[in-house]
């Protein structure tokens, strides 16, 4: 029995020495055999290593180094980053640290942890370590244009640019920090050369579009940017641009399916260019006579942010039309219904015979007698030229000069103007003197509940 004991005994000191003995062989005592388990993928093996060594000798730089290694290869940036970040502040380098590969992993920790000035001081030693490579310039020239140091930014990236000239993200990099500088020539010959080299570039696209827009090619632009837009990142600014060339090129109608479609894009709510997108919308409703529509747009905007632009002011000189269904229908009528309804109102409420029409912009255009009664039977009916207007825009005395002029050159000496806005200062003074009748808003509004109420009492 005693003979028993003393060989399990024997055994279990024997099964720990061979434990031990095979620890120690399988686990390296000296940093630079780590290199070897990472090389052949035993991280966690590296990473008890390495752990090992520090144990023993905490501030082992080598150990340090290799634990972070490790922990990258298992996609622990938090805890490499930790690692890295220490051994540089000790301002030692080990016997068997890379030292170009520790600051580049480093620096790009740097970066994804948003610390910029000290990933822009690695890639700094790094240029000087490796001054042939293009990657630590360009990424020199994009922490520097992050820190709104243009001068800086260029001379970095303009060296990347001649070190690695087939690289696409360098003169993409290049061509936006030059247009934010409004350096626009040189900005489109970057972004060019980029999409030559990586024709898949949408934010490249993007940038260009602007540029193009910018330099009022807006034909040029809006192809440009139907490119960017297939990137759903840039698809609502590049349709917010799209719109807004279509605007300055005066198609309104071609303008709002690509508002509606960046409207439709938008992820999140309050940011500036989602604001733009339905008060650009809006504006091109309201320019349709979409006045619903464009109603929607101005409350959806205001709710997000009450003073953006004149957005308060649009809802205010609106706001009647919730109860006014005639205002309502004469804003948004198509452009036959707006003539006719226009005609009876001049019949109805001033008794005018209409005898001639024309559709101007933003309204029509009328040369209206009296109509045949006792009182005019003997005398010579006198024309009047007629233009009422659905403009968004206050008029101003160009409005009150053109039908002035045109009236003298047909010979006509009563002119009337109506509109559903109102008159500017200048286009009231100008008209104080001279033979024609302003109708505001408000009057407007009366004639045309007369007109309504004539017409259905008939």
């Amino acid at each position: 029995m005693g003979l028993l004991i003393i060989l399990i005994f024997l055994a279990v000191g024997i099964g720990f020495l061979i434990f031990f003995i095979v620890k120690s062989i399988a686990i390296p005592k000296r940093a630079d055999q780590i290199v070897d388990l990472l090389k052949r993928g035993k991280t966690q093996t590296a990473v008890k290593a390495a752990k090992a060594i520090l144990a023993r000798d905490p501030k082992n730089p080598d150990a340090h180094y290799f634990l972070g290694k490790a922990y990258l290869t298992e996609n622990k940036e938090d805890l490499a980053f930790e690692e890295f970040k220490n051994l540089s502040l000790s301002g030692t380098m080990g016997e068997f640290i890379p030292e170009e590969s520790f600051r580049k992993d480093l620096a790009g920790l740097f970066v994804k942890n948003k610390q910029l000035e000290e990933a822009l001081k690695e890639y700094i030693l790094l240029i000087k370590l490796r001054p042939d490579q293009a990657e630590y310039y360009y990424w020199a020239g994009k922490l520097f244009t992050e820190r709104n140091r243009p001068d800086m930014a260029q001379n970095y990236l303009r060296k990347a640019a001649e070190l690695a000239p087939r690289d696409a993200k360098i003169h993409y990099e290049l061509g936006v920090m030059l247009y934010k500088s409004k350096n626009a020539v040189e900005a489109k010959d970057a972004l060019e050369r980029s999409l030559k080299l990586k024709g898949d570039n949408a934010q490249a696209y993007y940038y260009l579009g602007k540029l193009q827009k910018d330099s009022k090619d807006y034909t040029g632009a809006i192809g440009t940017l139907e490119k960017a837009a297939r990137d759903p990142q840039f698809r609502l600014r590049a349709m917010l641009e799209r719109g807004t060339c279509y605007m300055a090129l005066n198609a309104v109608e071609k303008a709002i399916p690509d508002l509606e479609r960046a409207v439709k894009a938008i992820t999140e709510e309050g940011l500036q260019e989602s604001l733009y997108a339905r008060y650009f919308l809006a504006l091109c409703y309201e320019k349709t006579h979409s006045m619903a529509e464009a109603i929607e747009q101005w409350d959806k905007i205001h709710s997000l942010r009450a003073n953006f632009k004149d957005v308060d002011a649009k809802l205010v000189q609106y706001q009647d039309l919730k109860n006014d269904d005639m205002m309502k229908d004469f804003l948004s009528a198509g452009n036959q219904e707006f003539m006719e309804m226009c005609r009876q109102m001049v019949s109805t409420t001033l008794l005018l015979q209409v005898k001639t029409t024309k559709n101007i912009p933003d309204g029509v255009e009328f040369i209206a007698i009296e109509n045949n009664s006792e009182k005019w039977r003997n005398a010579r009916k006198q024309p009047r030229l007629m233009r009422i207007y659905r403009s968004p825009e206050m008029l101003d005395d160009g409005k009150i000069r053109s039908i002035l002029d045109d009236a003298k050159s047909q010979n006509i000496g009563r002119a009337m103007i109506m509109t559903s806005t109102g008159f500017t200062r200048s286009a009231l003074n100008y008209a104080e003197s001279r033979s024609v009748e302003l109708y505001n808003k408000d009057k407007l509004q009366g004639l045309l509940k007369q007109s309504f109420t004539r017409t259905a009492g008939r």
